[in-house]
C-alpha cells in the first residue's frame, strides 16, 4: 500500500533528557546513529536493519530541534519523492526541506501540508 507512514521523528531541546524519559517510560531503545547527530528510536522487535517484525509497528527517530523539524513528525513511504514534492505544491503544500540522501539507506524530504503541519516524505534506496 503505498503512502504508509513508516517513521516518526522526535525533536529535543535536550536530546539525553528527551532520551531518558522516553527509555523510561515505555522502555524505547534509543541509540546514536553512527556518524550522525541522529538517534534510532526502537519501540518494537526489529529485525537487523532496524525495521519492524510486529504488522502496524513503526520506530522512528530523536534529533536537536530545529527547522524543519520542531515538532514530533511523521514520515510516509514514498516510490519518488521527486514527483510526491511536485504532487504535493500543485495540491497547495510547500516544500521546507529539499531531497537529501541519507546515508546509503535512501531520501527525506520535508513538506508543510494546507493545514501547517509539517510531514517528512521517505523514499528508501533498496528496490523491492
Amino acid at each position: 500500500m503505498p503512502g504508509k507512514v513508516v517513521h516518526f521523528e522526535i525533536p529535543a531541546d535536550n536530546v539525553e533528557r528527551a532520551k531518558s524519559f522516553y527509555q523510561k517510560a515505555f522502555g524505547w531503545q534509543i541509540n546514536q546513529y553512527p556518524g550522525m547527530e541522529y538517534h534510532m528510536v526502537g519501540t518494537a522487535p526489529s529485525n537487523e536493519q532496524g525495521m519492524p517484525t510486529e504488522p502496524g509497528a513503526i520506530n522512528g527517530g530523536m534529533t536537536k530541534r530545529q527547522d524543519p523539524v520542531k515538532n514530533t513528525v511523521i514520515t510516509i513511504d514514498v516510490s519518488d519523492i521527486d514527483s510526491s514534492l511536485k504532487s504535493i505544491e500543485k495540491l497547495g503544500g510547500k516544500i521546507v526541506q529539499k531531497k537529501q540522501s541519507v546515508a546509503d539507506m535512501g531520501f527525506t524530504a520535508y513538506f508543510k501540508d494546507t493545514e501547517g503541519n509539517i510531514v517528512g516524505l521517505w523514499q528508501s534506496a533498496r528496490k523491492m
